[in-house]
């Protein structure tokens, strides 16, 4: 029986889905608190008796630090550190995904207000400024014009924090009220649905409408290769349907929710996830000596 630790910081729906999904596979399943976690960073011992742990924390630094100490002791985790760190910040998945040739929105990095300020000039207004750490569509701005890039900017810099200091500036794109998220386990394409809103942000979280969005071999092709470009794993992709460009890849997400696109896709999207765990816990042991 395999033994599956799974990391949270609550039992969501998603959590519970999942829970279900590893009872039905006959995995032994032992639920971690991160906010009861203590983990050891002196030494490899191992830390969790399990198999594999599946991190599900709500908050990115939790889910990240354990991970890599999880790693550390030998344990195979979902995802890997290295993809969950790269995904967690919006610039280092951008690099990664440039060095993997994949079309992506027109994107500029500033370290002054100033920078940025010529930085949005350049790609022409609108433009759009986001935080490089960030989920649900927060703190997005969209930058009409002079006098709003620095408003915006001025207030970023009182803010004060590291990630506000970091000026992540994206083109808009004129997407048809609508984006694509893409749910990639392994290497497929599991299934995809249209986010619609008449907001320029189309998030689920921020009230866009879910439905089916057929997986077309352009959308399959383009999905597994950002996947493989941020190292792979269980992971959303956002796409953008640009009107010249067509699909641009947005964002890559490592611990996304799915709780609306199961019966939307008709897509049992947890046990896709489990059925992937159980192999990489499989995958561990048959590389143990």
């Amino acid at each position: 029986m395999t033994r599956v630790a799974i990391l949270v910081s609550r039992i969501r729906v998603e959590e519970k889905l999942l829970l279900a999904s590893l009872e039905a596979a006959g995995a032994s399943v032992k639920v971690v608190d991160d906010g009861e976690l203590i983990l050891r960073a002196d030494d490899c011992a191992p830390a969790l008796d399990a198999d594999v742990a599946l991190e599900r924390s709500v908050s990115t630094a939790r889910g990240l630090y354990a991970l890599r100490l999880l790693e550390m002791t030998g344990l195979p985790v979902v995802n890997r550190y290295a993809t969950a760190a790269t995904c967690a910040d919006k610039l280092l998945t951008t690099a990664a995904l440039t060095e993997a040739g994949l079309p992506q929105p027109r994107t500029r990095l500033a370290f002054t207000p100033e920078a940025a300020i010529a930085a949005i000039e350049e790609l022409g207004y609108p433009a759009v400024l986001k935080p490089v750490v960030g989920s649900w569509g927060r703190l997005l701005a969209r930058i009409n014009d002079r006098d709003a890039a620095e408003a915006v900017l001025e207030h970023k810099e009182t803010l004060g924090s590291y990630q506000h200091g970091i000026f992540y500036i994206q083109e808009f794109v004129g997407k048809p009220d609508r984006d694509i998220r893409a749910f990639v386990v392994g290497d497929r394409t599991i299934c995809a649905i249209y986010r619609s809103s008449s907001h320029w942000i189309t998030n689920t979280a921020r009230g866009g409408q879910a439905s089916n969005c057929p997986v077309t071999p352009e959308i399959d092709d383009i999905c597994r290769r950002a996947a493989r470009a941020v190292g792979g794993g269980v992971l959303a992709i956002d796409l953008f349907e640009h009107p010249e460009r067509g699909l641009l890849v947005n964002e890559v997400n490592h611990t996304m929710e799915f709780r609306n696109s199961i019966h939307t896709t008709g897509v049992d999207i947890p046990r896709h996830i489990v059925d992937y765990v159980l192999r990489v816990a499989r995958q561990g042991r048959e590389a143990t000596p």
